[in-house]
């Protein structure tokens, strides 16, 4: 059995008023860090548009998308986390930036989607959302695929700017999901990049 308990993983802010910030990463078991090569080309893409806007960063882990998003000028913040270990690491992570522009919403990601429509609605804005799934081929996730695509086809359309999922390079994504179309994909390896408007 391997023993974890030295190695604390970190990754750092890339770019903006947070840069060179160390963010802790939950254990590996849990989930998966978004690689940087692949932060990078979605911040490429959006550029100057995450500046005031909105984001959430569902099965956020660390939350390292949302916070990079937040130190280039993003004004608030919403993460989605069900995992004990992942929101501890979130909310630390949080802590050295601007707590009062983040929400954590603790849970599974399908059924709390309902409270992150009635925030956004309130806030009367639409967002970025960006959905990393965990891999299909772990135990236990072989429909998260599925429950993704109908979760983003039941997103109303005023509440979204652009939707980005990260995903393993080998699934094929549909043109269409619900009213949103595919306007471009981007592999990087075994990770993928897939942009719906």
């Amino acid at each position: 059995m391997k023993n974890n308990t030295t190695t604390t993983l970190t990754k750092k802010i890339v770019a903006g008023k947070f840069k060179g910030k160390s963010l802790k990463l939950p254990s590996k078991e849990t989930t998966r860090s978004s690689k940087m090569i692949v932060v990078e080309s979605f911040f490429n893409t959006i550029q100057f548009d995450v500046i005031d806007s909105v984001m959430v960063e569902m099965f956020s882990g660390s939350g390292s998308i949302g916070l990079e998003a937040l130190s280039r000028g993003a004004k608030k913040i919403f993460f989605m986390e069900r995992d004990r270990d992942a929101i501890k690491a979130l909310r630390e992570n949080i802590a050295q930036t601007d707590p009062r522009a983040c929400e954590v919403i603790e849970g599974d990601t399908f059924n709390t989607i309902t409270q992150v429509k009635k925030r956004l609605e309130a806030l009367g804005e639409s967002a970025f959302i960006y959905i990393d799934p965990p891999f299909s081929i772990r135990e236990g996730m072989e429909e998260i695929y599925n429950k993704t695509l109908r979760l983003i086809a039941s997103l109303p359309l005023d509440m979204v700017r652009l939707i980005v999922i990260e995903h393993m390079s080998g699934l094929e994504l549909p043109e269409m999901i619900g009213e949103f179309k595919q306007i471009k994909a981007k592999k990087f390896g075994k990770t993928s990049l897939t942009y719906y408007a």
